[in-house]
């Protein structure tokens, strides 16, 4: 990796939802000398703590995590303004001599930071946008969802039919470019890195991941998901609203609002978060230079994963202390 060395040094540590990210996070936070943002597109929010399955204070075990708690649920969150707040936290975390950690399952997130895609191509002609939000208030998602199947069938692959924002966001940019934006995404992919940088995923056997996310929602359920959604709504938080559209938002929503049983709503929201998994997963087997953890090939022992996680960031010469002190992480001071 010439010249790798360097660039300031980051560590990435992601995969599926409820493989186990943010409890191995802190550990590896704590063996390097690390700090943690989350790029994790709800945690962000305030009030949001069970649905999103939040890490809260007493689980940090000390570590400093970034992008947490920073947005009211009535706030918009997308891409840009988490290159922005999570660049500001890197230039905080290298001047402190720290070493970040991304941790987080929102790959696009990921994506945008560690190649520094640049989102200017953005510009403020919004009255197409404006014409597909109305599609879309009019005929209902899936008929925006079906145009694009038609236009560019590879981005259906990472994209939920009900993620009417990335929906519309994909036809704008082929309607105004010409171009795919699967071939989009791919091309950024291509770009260097600025950072010296280590991605793992964590991820599991399928039957193992499913049982995690059921017992986990069954957790979210026993804590309160339903009166946590009630509060929120009664704040005046609607379901149009960003925050509103993540999962165990949205459905125990349409429970509250009589469109659903209890049962039905909580079925849904399991089958959904399923398919969400599996379209992470085929998000990272798209990302370059991944390094693949299976949790059953390391015994489901974090010891194991983490020594070798120090054994490649040493390899990469991604500076790190096993002890836990401080970091010298030169090329991002």
């Amino acid at each position: 990796m010439t010249g790798a060395e360097n660039r300031p040094g980051l560590v990435i540590l992601t995969g599926p939802t409820a493989v186990g990210k943010s409890e191995l996070s802190v550990s590896l936070a704590g063996q390097i000398g690390g700090e943690i943002i989350s790029a994790d597109s709800m945690q962000v929010y305030r009030h949001m703590d069970i649905g999103s399955a939040k890490i809260m204070p007493d689980q940090m075990g000390g570590i400093p995590h970034h992008l947490i708690d920073v947005l009211e649920p009535t706030e918009e969150f997308n891409v840009v303004s988490f290159q922005q707040l999570a660049k500001k936290a890197l230039q905080d975390i290298y001047a402190r001599g720290r070493l970040p950690v991304v941790a987080g399952g929102t790959g696009f997130y990921i994506q945008a930071l560690l190649y520094d895609i640049d989102f200017t191509e953005n510009d403020e002609d919004t009255a197409l946008r404006a014409r597909l939000e109305e599609t879309a208030a009019a005929q209902g998602s899936e008929a925006l969802y079906e145009r694009l199947k038609i236009i560019d069938p590879e981005s259906c692959e990472s994209i939920h039919a009900h993620n009417v924002k990335r929906v519309i966001r994909a036809i704008e940019f082929y309607e105004k470019t010409g171009m795919k934006i699967s071939e989009h995404n791919r091309q950024q992919r291509e770009r260097t890195s600025p950072y010296n940088f280590a991605y793992f995923v964590l991820t599991d056997d399928r039957e193992r991941l499913y049982g995690r996310i059921e017992a986990r929602i069954d957790r979210m359920l026993e804590e309160g998901l339903v009166e946590e959604v009630a509060a929120l709504a009664a704040a005046g938080c609607t379901r149009e609203m960003v925050s509103m559209q993540g999962l165990g938002y949205k459905e125990i929503l349409d429970y509250l609002d009589g469109k659903a049983t209890l049962e039905e709503a909580v079925y849904i929201l399991k089958r959904d978060t399923r398919h969400f998994a599996k379209r992470q997963l085929t998000w990272f087997r798209r990302e370059r230079d991944v390094i693949w953890i299976n949790k059953k090939e390391f015994g489901y022992d974090d010891g194991q994963i983490l020594t070798y996680i120090g054994e490649v960031l040493h390899e990469k010469g991604i500076r790190c202390s096993l002890d836990g002190t401080r970091t010298e992480n030169k090329a991002g001071r």
